[in-house]
């Protein structure tokens, strides 16, 4: 039952839409322009460096607060299970954020999200998912590129942390969080696939933060 009320939680959460709320406060609906998405990276390209920054930091950290809200129900009865409780949170946040129901399931690609996941989830894959990601975009200028490395890497830190007995759970609690972390993987990929078709045919769209005067 925690499991489901972790996941509700989570969805809840990923309701909130920043990167659209801050475009219909300026009058447009950022879904119509650019990519089309909902997230940090069309917020960016569409309405610029502040309305891109909002919307990563309203994304990352409305999963840090239900991740937040989830240890402090269930600190004092689950806490030998808390890093699963953790993930399934973050993936209730992912899922309401990519589809949320009120704008028919037209949401963002869930990596701000998953930043806020990882963040909230332990302090030393979050700090491995900043530098693949800066390492990946400042070679290649892909945010694209640098989103799904995370999630590689996310999943090997992961697997390598858990067995190393990391997180002090048993052998099933890591093996069902090493699934959901699959599914995410999976999810996160699905989900930037024209990215992915846009990179094998090099007309991906790079996002240059710094242009040369």
């Amino acid at each position: 039952m925690e499991r489901v009320i972790c996941l509700a939680i989570g969805y809840c959460f990923g309701l909130l839409q920043t990167g659209y709320l801050y475009g219909k406060a300026h009058g447009i609906d950022i879904r119509d322009h650019g990519s089309g998405n909902a997230g940090t990276t069309n917020a960016l390209r569409t309405l610029g460096k502040k309305a891109g920054l909002i919307t990563f930091l309203g994304d990352a950290f409305k999963c840090v607060f239900a991740v937040l809200l989830v240890w402090f129900i269930f600190k004092d009865t689950k806490a030998d299970i808390m890093p699963l409780l953790k993930l399934y949170t973050g993936a209730g946040v992912i899922l309401g954020h990519n589809y949320p129901f009120y704008l028919k399931f037209r949401g963002g690609k869930g990596i701000a999200a998953s930043g806020g996941m990882m963040l909230s989830f332990d302090w030393v894959i979050v700090g491995c998912a900043l530098v693949t990601f800066l390492v990946a975009f400042l070679l290649t200028s892909y945010v694209s590129v640098g989103s799904l490395l995370i999630y590689v890497g996310f999943m090997i830190e992961l697997v390598v942390m858990g067995q190393l007995g990391y997180f002090g759970v048993s052998q099933p609690i890591l093996n069902e969080m090493y699934i959901i972390a699959a599914i995410l993987t999976i999810l996160a990929f699905y989900k930037h696939r024209a990215n992915i078709k846009r990179l094998l045919k090099g007309e991906e769209n790079k996002t240059i933060l710094f242009k040369k005067k």
